[in-house]
């Protein structure tokens, strides 16, 4: 069985311009991620106008894997070939990495999107998503996935920590602030602060426009805030259910914590998560329990003598 992973949104409270620097400063290697080794650009191309950048990489990472597995695998190292399109036109940075070593037994793709916050044009938004196929690995093909994606979501569980210290040595070198790119030629006297009169707001056809982003909007942060600490894994589950969800049913979506339950309740088993939510939500529609909550009433007694509420819900918000 194919093993997905799929971020949360990731906010950078900094222009995407000081993201996509501190993002270059984790090649060729980065003392904080043990794991890449190494990388080499292989080629690097950029349009005439200087908009879009194009860069391929061949990237070197270390195996971990418990020393038994490592002898049958055979490799202490494998490749990656990483491609990025960095649009200064649009601000978004498009990432795809597939692996080279052993391509023809193992399918993994990963790709991973900057692009600008729909709502404050002073942030970032970051997110992450990963494949891993295994075709043939002496039997152990399904173990193989599990371990695979476990020791991958380990490794990228710092992720925002890094960019955030590389931010930080932006600073300390003194830069805290890049111009956005504007067309050689251009007229530079346009008011910036106006997406309509602007060379670099975005466009209609811009990925980072309010229309064209994803039904689907969980934040980092909104999770630990309001639903609560979850695994990085369990924070995948949670944005792919919710997905698939969106997807199949076009009426109102259940709660996240409604979500999260069903989730939980089968061990972060997403098919099962959703048989089990079908099953609830086509009960409450046949006994209409959704009507009987909206139209209930408290008896008199109750609103005479028991005038209370669940904490912070009653009309004092006390």
């Amino acid at each position: 069985m194919v093993q997905e992973y799929q971020s949360p949104v990731r906010v950078y409270k900094y222009p995407f311009e000081i993201v996509m620097a501190a993002y270059e400063r984790r090649f060729p290697t980065s003392p904080l991620i043990p794991v890449f080794v190494g990388s080499e650009v292989t080629a690097d191309t950029t349009t005439n106008d200087g908009s879009i950048r194009t860069t391929e990489r061949r990237c070197k990472l270390v195996v971990e894997a418990p020393y038994l597995l490592k002898k049958i695998i055979g490799v202490d190292y494998v490749y990656f070939i990483q491609k990025n399109v960095l649009d200064l036109r649009e601000r978004c940075l498009n990432i795809e990495a597939t692996n080279e070593t052993f391509s023809t037994r193992v399918n993994v793709l990963e790709k991973c999107r900057y692009y600008v916050h729909p709502e404050n044009s002073e942030w970032t938004c970051y997110e992450q998503s990963a494949l891993l196929d295994i075709k043939y690995f002496l039997g152990f093909e399904s173990t193989m996935e599990k371990l695979g994606m476990k020791q991958y979501i380990q490794n990228i569980s710092k992720g925002k920590e890094i960019i955030e210290f590389y931010v930080d040595e932006l600073k300390k070198d003194g830069i805290i602030s890049i111009p956005r790119w504007i067309p050689s030629g251009g007229d530079q006297s346009c008011d910036l602060n106006n997406p309509e009169e602007s060379p670099i707001g975005p466009s209609k056809d811009s990925p980072t426009t309010a229309d064209s982003q994803p039904k689907v909007w969980l934040e980092d942060e909104y999770i630990k805030r309001y639903i609560g600490e979850l695994t990085p894994l369990q924070e995948s589950k949670l944005v792919q259910f919710k997905k698939q969800l969106s997807q199949l049913q076009k009426s109102k979506l259940p709660s996240d914590t409604t979500l999260l339950r069903f989730l939980r309740a089968t061990d972060f088993n997403i098919e099962k998560a959703r048989e089990n939510l079908s099953q609830s939500l086509i009960w409450r529609k046949k006994h209409n329990i959704d009507n009987i909550l909206s139209e209930h009433e408290f008896p008199e007694a109750i609103k005479k003598y028991f005038p209370c509420g669940w904490h912070r819900h009653d009309k004092g918000k006390m």
